[in-house]
């Protein structure tokens, strides 16, 4: 539990001297610190909503109810749309509203059109799943705590869903739309759900609604199988479509915590917090301060719709999630009974596929409704598919077809995971909570304590496949995938290729806390979306199964920049005054947007650019003059600040390069120097000539000069204002992290994922923490809101915000609004 500062008398009395300017909505007073209570809800107990800069709410309430109560209340006022369109899609009626051909919502699933979003999440819905997940008692189903905090959460968005639709002024662009309606609490499970298995069973939703068994008559498999050169072909295209859908530094982040022996001044520990997640969407992340006197005090930010702090801190704890390399799912292959192919068999047993018979309400192009039925088909293991990851096909034919199984189908413990962090009190209870919970699902913790102790854990959801089962289990396609991407293909035939179960597991199937990864050290550890193998290169990690990442390999250039910018801060060789991580250190580090692929290649590049004939270089549209572009990049410092001349044009050519066979590299990788190699530019390799061609004739189209500075070209419009953005690609190894949106003709005007919540947190010896925040694309996604763009703008100067985290730093705050509101 953490530990939680009450309120003093003078603090109470400043509170109600504010309380004849506030905002009443419902009641009229409450008093700032009511007593902790479980009482019913209709309890009428008031909940107070602080906002301070940039719209931030500081929330307190006197029971669980009454705290989801206020956060409900406060998203939807930020958030409306957002959250009503996800709400819209896992009720599976997009197509009913939207039309079945319209855009699916992406951030809760790879779907080709509305049509098979609502295939998918109709079929869930049909089979209950997710009541069944609810209905059952913790851990594997919500905690008492959690299903209060919902419960109060759907009470509050209900309430400003009904103050919208009967307010008579302009409101948000959905107001009046038919799919804006209250939800129940159903429904924010289902979202939770969603959210769980988007890294799995989500990123095959066409896979799924769309497998079809062969038509009759259709000619048999040969009994043999495909042939060598065919398997090796369809083994490299699924590892590739693996690791594509993974979007390695799309839907990525930083962490960096440092214990007592890697801080610097009075600091006994600080953590860095940089995920990197879509700017749009219900991905968004939105701000909170949460407040329960006596039971929890916790700051930061969660994904919208979760009423908790999925990444922040506490008096005593600070913790982050980067996104785990591990898989979440396996796939099986079954083999068919000859000439039934809805028929498998498992030790030679026929068994029958259950056949579900879908049906989707969608509206037709005169406006009128019409249904689509499916029959979608499942096996023991999961659900038949017809395509893999990425859309890769995975034909059902006559002879095998292809199974998903998704370790997170039956977790619905991510938000109990998330409340426990809330209250732990230090990197121990964080551990605990982790494996009493397991209901993280697809992210690994980094976090750090008071005490000065710095914890990587990648306890998380991870299907129970050892390297001994992948060996004996796995397909001729299996034995190629599993090594270079993780993810097993198993032969269904047979009842002991089953996923196996561990004693200290939460559910079976599933690898146990004792299997998986951690790590808790007094100077440092870091990840950026590699696996855990490089968490301290004094210590690696290399004591868990293939399934959770791999070894030995090489590491991405973000994650070589993140853990050298740990060891040159911990020596002080990185031209920084000191030595040690500081709050202060780690905002000026990541904001120096330092690229090591520009540190391992930009001299090289140079060369390369003079060394074209006449200037020109070959690319796809003819030769192009790249002339302009060498002295800017000679004069180039590698970063990718706002006017950074040459980093644009850096930036296209590493994103280029990322397709060159064999790499760019003169030097390849060494294991036993993971951190500088591979390095050198290949600047004789007509490929890699070739993509510097490519990258300056992608400018040229788009009528961006090969010379000009960063900010003039990638940027976002909000309100009508141009706004340049510093930061740059994955690919670059830069921290902070900008994935633009290439248009051909206009280059990057705006932004699909990136830095998106930042907060450093930094604990000393006694006292409150300190951090300093930052929500890049801001509070809400409400164009007429004042907190639409209003810490975007914050971001392209550079600026972090001070965290209000105390009471008299609250009431300090010369924006402080307050609302009262009376839970029903």
């Amino acid at each position: 539990m953490s530990r939680v500062t009450r309120l003093p008398a003078r603090t109470r009395g400043a509170l109600a001297s504010l309380l004849a300017g506030i905002t009443l909505v419902g009641a009229t007073a409450a008093p700032a610190a009511p007593a902790p209570s479980d009482g019913p809800a209709g309890s009428g107990r008031p909940v107070v909503i602080r906002y301070t800069e940039n719209g931030v709410p500081h929330i307190t309430a006197g029971d669980w109810r009454g705290l989801g109560y206020g956060y409900g209340y406060a998203s939807a006022t930020d958030n409306l749309c957002v959250l009503a369109d996800a709400y819209l899609t896992v009720r599976a009626e997009r197509s009913r509203h939207l039309g079945p051909d319209a855009p699916a919502d992406t951030g809760l699933g790879v779907a080709g059109d509305n049509l098979t979003s609502d295939l998918y999440f109709q079929r869930l819905k049909d089979a209950r799943t997710v009541e069944k997940l609810v209905a059952q008692p913790p851990p594997l189903g919500p905690e008492p705590e959690v299903r209060k905090l919902v419960d109060g959460y759907v009470r509050g968005y209900n309430r400003f869903v009904a103050a919208t639709a009967a307010s008579g002024a302009d409101g948000p662009a959905c107001r009046g739309k038919a799919w804006v309606r209250p939800i129940t609490p159903l429904d924010v499970y289902r979202h939770f759900h969603a959210v769980t298995t988007m890294s799995g069973s989500g990123t095959m939703m066409d896979g799924i609604t769309g497998a079809r068994p062969p038509a009759p008559g259709e000619p048999p498999a040969e009994a043999s199988g495909p042939s060598a050169a065919s398997l090796k072909a369809t083994a490299s295209g699924l590892s590739t479509a693996v690791r594509t859908a993974r979007k390695d530094g799309e839907l990525g982040s930083n962490a960096l915590a440092t214990g007592s022996r890697g801080t610097g001044g009075e600091a006994r520990s600080v953590l860095l917090a940089n995920p990197h997640f879509p700017w749009h969407g219900a991905r968004r992340f939105w701000q909170s301060h949460l407040t329960l006197p006596g039971r929890l005090d916790v700051s930061g930010a969660s994904l919208l719709g979760f009423p908790a702090v999925l990444i922040g801190h506490n008096h005593d704890l600070a913790w982050t999630h980067t996104v785990s390399t591990a898989a979440t799912y396996g796939l099986y292959e079954v083999p068919l009974v000859p000439g039934d192919p809805t028929r498998y068999l498992v030790d030679g047993v026929p068994e029958r596929m259950r056949a579900h018979r879908v049906t989707v309400r969608v509206r037709a192009a005169d406006g009128t409704e019409d249904t689509v039925e499916r029959t979608l088909w499942d096996t023991r293991y999961g659900p038949v598919i017809g395509s893999g990851p990425g859309g890769f096909p995975l034909p059902w034919t006559t002879r095998s077809a292809h199974v998903l199984r998704d370790a997170n189908a039956g977790n619905l413990r991510a938000l109990n995971s998330w409340l426990g962090l809330g209250q732990a009190r230090d990197t121990d209870d964080a551990r605990r909570v982790l494996a009493r919970t397991q209901g993280l699902p697809w992210v690994n913790t980094v976090a750090a304590d008071r005490r000065g102790r710095a914890l990587y854990a990648d306890l998380q959801v991870v299907p129970h496949v050892t390297d001994d089962l992948a060996e004996r289990c796995s397909t001729p396609l299996g034995e190629q995938v599993f090594p270079t991407s993780g993810v097993p293909v198993l032969d269904g035939g047979r009842g002991d290729c089953a996923w196996g179960s561990d004693p200290d597991a939460v559910e079976p199937g599933i690898l146990g806390p004792a299997r998986l990864p951690s790590t808790e050290r007094d100077d440092y550890v870091a990840n950026a979306n590699n696996s855990p193998w490089l968490t301290n290169p004094a210590a690696p990690l290399t004591d868990y199964p293939r399934v959770v990442g791999d070894q030995g390999t090489p590491r991405s250039l973000r994650t070589q920049e993140a853990v050298l910018t740990a060891e040159r801060r911990l020596a002080g060789t990185d031209g920084l005054p000191g030595r040690g991580l500081t709050r202060e250190a780690a905002q000026r580090l990541l904001f120096r947007d330092h690229s090591r692929a520009a540190e391992l290649a930009g001299a090289d590049t140079v060369r390369l650019c003079r060394a074209f004939p006449g200037g020109l270089a070959p690319s796809s549209k003819g030769p192009v003059d790249v002339s302009a572009a060498c002295p800017a990049l000679e004069a180039w410092d590698g970063t990718f600040r706002r006017d950074s001349r040459g980093a644009l044009l850096f930036a296209r050519f590493m994103l280029k390069a990322e397709t060159v066979p064999g790499g760019i590299w003169r030097t390849p990788f060494d294991p036993a120097d993971p951190l500088h190699t591979p390095r050198g530019l290949a600047v004789d390799d007509p490929q890699v000539r070739r993509a510097f061609g490519e990258a300056a004739a992608e400018l040229r189209t788009a009528g961006i000069p090969l010379d000009a500075p960063l900010g003039a070209h990638q940027y976002v419009v909000r309100d009508g204002e141009r706004i340049p953005l510093h930061g740059g690609p994955h690919q670059a190894g830069v921290l902070n992290v900008i994935t633009p949106r290439w248009d051909p003709a206009a280059g990057a005007s705006e932004v699909e994922t990136g830095t998106s919540f930042l907060q450093v947190t930094e604990f000393p010896e006694r006292g409150a923490p300190r951090a300093s925040t930052l929500l890049t694309y801001a509070q809400s996604a409400d164009p007429s809101s004042p907190h639409h763009a209003d810490q975007t703008r914050l971001y392209s100067r550079g600026t972090w915000v001070p965290e209000r985290f105390t009471p008299a730093e609250i009431l300090r705050s010369p924006h402080l609004r307050t609302v009262v509101l009376t839970a029903p």
